[in-house]
């Protein structure tokens, strides 16, 4: 895009000369300088092209690209280690992905070590120096010129903060974006694309789980073979047969030097006799995965074998060490996001965690979660956490880092999250307020800009004072006497108006701020269910302005399970807005004979009958059941006619929720003689959307009851395909609809 915006290359262009001494690039729309370069190398050569598209873009003049054989002049730039050995300079101050860049002896230098430093090289020259910002997906900024120069006083060395940057943001589909913000991706870094959560991709269950159950947990009492399951990380046969799989995948990949040998997503490790008295000894599950994973790097000393510390294995052992080409990868999941890692219990407890780490390994990956996984349209005030959080990781030895923000469009402030974590990766020290304040000029025009910065900073402080957590599977409703209160959601409201109003004569400006108040339209939704619904059009006028804005704008999915919009939209139709008939259960009374599961018991009495359902988030308005049968007695309060009897269940695989095998019901006039109403067993569901399942149980004729017995029959265990194998499975129920 060519905007024109207030960018430094217009400050430069009325910097006098005989101030600063400026090396001309481009004079009265006529190239002044070349290209040198080595093209040979691939990525030297990508820098060049990079270069010479963007000096066309701003001043519609093509520089030339030479071969670094040519003859050099003043003013050409240099790109690439063919100018070493260089007077003065020392290659090995650059790190992976570092590079220097001077234009101090007339020439415009760009040098690098290993990695795409060149690149970055030139990324720097044409951001800091030419003014080009590249905001999201296809969106570079720039003013346009005849004239470019470059100041002839840069000298530096730019080395990242972390070796490996990764992100999740939408806009690397891009990949100019992707470099520009240097950024990677597992694919290009990690052999046969194995990144976490490798164990089935490396020993499938699908070939060995029948043949060989002895190779995976032993849990409750006997072998859990199944996708989810871990492996005996003390049986030999299965170190062997991984090594043979290791060895072929690294030949298969031989320009590849790491892999990830990492535990399946789920907590059911090997409880054997052999597998925990190492974890005993160790105090932690990590320990029989530092022994598996050594032995591995024994095997293979020249790769690097990463593994995951995530859920029960963040805990570091407490005599076993990894050996140098072991890479820990370090999840802080558990942890809440409205404060620094260091300033709540959660994420106290990782720290200290990661502080052990840190004193047996100086080959850490961090992975950080900035996102909802739940509510991704939900507004989600980190900002003020990344930088202290990261300053953090980087002191603790962590190497890499994956940043796991926002990775679909529309997600709260999605673009300006993705920039400012991609600035922090590759310098934690960056200014943040500097970085958010120049993008929501540019991105969100400078008009609408004041209002979106105080709604960033409002939420914020209504967040960090309503001492309330903020989760990565949260809900809006959490929320709905702090950050979100009905005064912060007005003043919210008029911030998005004043805003709007703003930039209302440009559409580009004017659909961006629409689609950053997205997440308060969506909150306000959320919140409104969870009341009796005083004023029925006025509610649906706000679904469709929600429904309306979100498909214009083309954001489409709310959560991980990709559940779309456009589903929650009618879903909420069905489910929140009154429906013309009226349970004959409504408000009554529940009498539990096996009464629900902390924590999910406190609205027990009330939530099964009030006429509210629950939303995609379980620790909201449902009332759940581990492991265990439900069992209760709805009283109608007077002898009534009915015919069906409807269960709102809750399907969510990722929270180990999962459908119960059947409902039975029966009816009784005194409480004391119940007769069989219906049964019905449930299917099973392996689906990976968050759904809400109806059971209905139908009466071929009217019955006549005040007393409806229930029975829900639990799953139990979770079955070998899920990620909980062997563990409790729970369920969760909402409404019971009588009618």
């Amino acid at each position: 895009m060519n905007l024109k915006s207030k960018v430094f290359l217009i400050f430069l262009s009325f910097i006098p000369f005989c101030i600063m001494a400026q090396l001309p690039i481009v004079k009265d729309g006529k190239t002044q300088a070349r290209i040198v370069v080595n093209q040979a190398d691939s990525t030297d050569l990508q820098a060049a092209n990079l270069m010479q598209d963007f000096v066309k873009r701003i001043s519609g003049t093509e520089m030339s690209i030479v071969s670094n054989n040519s003859k050099l002049k003043k003013g050409d730039i240099l790109i690439g280690n063919f100018q070493l050995p260089l007077k003065g300079f020392e290659q090995s101050a650059i790190k992976e992905d570092g590079f220097f860049l001077s234009t101090e002896d007339g020439y415009i230098r760009i040098i690098a070590g290993e990695g795409k430093g060149t690149i970055y090289g030139v990324v720097t020259l044409l951001e800091d120096y030419l003014g080009v910002r590249y905001y999201a997906e296809n969106l570079p900024m720039f003013a346009t010129s005849k004239n470019i120069v470059i100041p002839e006083i840069i000298n530096k060395v730019d080395n990242p903060s972390f070796r490996y940057r990764q992100t999740q943001a939408y806009s690397i589909k891009d990949p100019i974006y992707k470099l520009w913000h240097r950024l990677e991706e597992p694919k290009e870094v990690f052999a046969g694309n194995l990144w976490v959560h490798t164990f089935n991709s490396i020993l499938p269950a699908a070939k060995y789980s029948k043949s060989n159950p002895e190779y995976y947990a032993f849990i409750n009492g006997e072998r859990r073979p199944g996708t989810a399951s871990q492996w005996c990380l003390t049986n030999p046969e299965v170190f062997e047969i991984v090594s043979v799989q290791i060895d072929s995948i690294f030949k298969a990949n031989p320009d590849k030097k790491i892999i990830s040998v990492s535990q399946n997503d789920s907590q059911n490790h090997c409880q054997c006799d052999n597998c925990k008295a190492i974890d005993e000894r160790e105090s932690s599950p990590s320990g029989t995965l530092i022994y598996f994973i050594n032995k591995l790097a024994e095997r293979f000393p020249d790769k690097e074998f990463s593994t995951l510390a995530y859920l029960y294995s963040v805990a570091p052992p407490k005599y076993i060490k990894p050996l140098p080409n072991v890479n820990i990868m370090l999840c802080d999941i558990d942890c809440y996001r409205e404060v620094t890692l260091t300033e709540n219990p959660s994420g106290q407890t990782f720290v200290r965690d990661m502080q052990g780490w840190s004193k047996i390994s100086n080959n850490i990956f961090v992975w950080d979660y900035g996102i909802n996984f739940d509510n991704y349209v939900s507004p989600f005030p980190n900002f003020h956490i990344l930088k202290p959080n990261m300053n953090l990781f980087k002191k603790n030895n962590a190497t890499m880092h994956f940043s796991q923000i926002g990775g679909v469009k529309g997600t709260d402030f999605s673009e300006l999250r993705s920039y400012l974590v991609a600035k922090l990766l590759w310098n934690t020290e960056a200014d943040t307020e500097t970085i958010i304040k120049s993008f929501l000029n540019d991105y969100y025009g400078e008009a609408a800009a004041p209002y979106l910065y105080q709604y960033i900073k409002l939420r914020e402080g209504a967040l960090i004072g309503s001492n309330k957590p903020l989760w990565i599977y949260d809900t809006p409703i959490t929320h709905k006497n702090g950050m979100l209160n009905t005064p912060m959601m007005k003043r919210y409201q008029i911030l998005f108006d004043e805003a709007e109003k703003a930039v209302a004569d440009s559409p580009e400006f004017l659909n961006r701020v629409r689609e950053a108040r997205l997440p308060i339209q969506y909150a306000e939704l959320e919140i409104a269910r969870t009341e009796p619904i005083e004023n029925i059009e006025e509610l649906k006028s706000k679904l469709n302005a929600f429904r309306k804005t979100a498909k214009e704008l083309n954001v489409i999915y709310l959560n991980e399970r990709n559940n779309t919009i456009e589903d929650y939209c009618d879903l909420y139709e069905q489910r929140n807005l009154p429906k013309e008939k009226k349970s004959l259960a409504h408000n009554a009374k529940i009498t539990f004979i096996t009464p629900p599961s902390p924590p999910y018991d406190k609205i027990g009495d009330t939530a099964l009958t009030d006429g509210l359902y629950g939303g995609a988030t379980f620790n909201e308005s449902w009332v759940g059941w581990i492991s265990k049968d439900a069992e209760f007695i709805i009283d109608l309060g007077q002898v009534k006619e009915i015919e069906t009897i409807e269960f709102d269940f809750l399907h969510q695989l990722g929270a180990w929720i999962l459908l119960p095998k059947s409902v039975t019901c029966k009816t009784s006039i005194d409480n004391k003689e119940f007769v069989l109403m219906g049964h019905k067993d449930i299917p099973e569901d392996r689906d990976t959307e968050v759904k809400f399942v109806n059971v209905p149980i139908k009466s071929d004729q009217k019955i006549k009851a005040r007393y409806i017995q229930v029975k829900i029959e639990s799953l139990g265990l979770c079955p070998p395909w899920h990620y909980g194998v062997g563990f409790p499975a729970w369920f969760f129920v909402d409404e019971v609809s009588v009618y």
